[in-house]
């Protein structure tokens, strides 16, 4: 059973940082994609930023210059360093995992609260 573990989320002033962590039961490898989605209150659930097996790296168009996606293979962990927070950046984030064979299976953290102050 896959387990994704999402932490790090907070209260944090306009302009500030966060980093979001996400271990995974799993080996990265494991997965085709990882990543992190957010959901804000009344909106759908969206792609913030993506890396592959391969390296390649996709961000939203509103993160891009701001956040940052890793992984450490070795913990098992996904990061998203999240800087020069907007207001608009409050939301719930949820760290994916995707697998795409012998069928597409998408697996999901609980979600953490990140909450910016304007």
């Amino acid at each position: 059973q896959v387990q994704l573990v999402e932490s790090g989320g907070g209260l944090v002033q306009a302009g500030g940082s966060l980093r979001l962590s996400c271990v995974t039961s799993e080996i990265i490898y494991f997965f085709n994609a990882v990543g992190w989605y957010r959901q804000a209150p009344g909106k759908q659930r969206d792609l913030v930023a993506t890396v592959s097996n391969g390296g390649s790296r996709n961000y939203a168009d509103s993160v891009k210059g701001r956040f940052t996606i890793s992984t450490d293979v070795a913990k098992n962990t996904i990061y998203l360093q999240m800087d020069s927070l907007k207001p608009e950046d409050t939301a719930v984030y949820y760290c994916n995992a995707r697998r795409v064979s012998p069928v597409i299976n998408d697996y999901w953290g609980q979600g953490t609260q990140v909450t910016v102050s304007s």
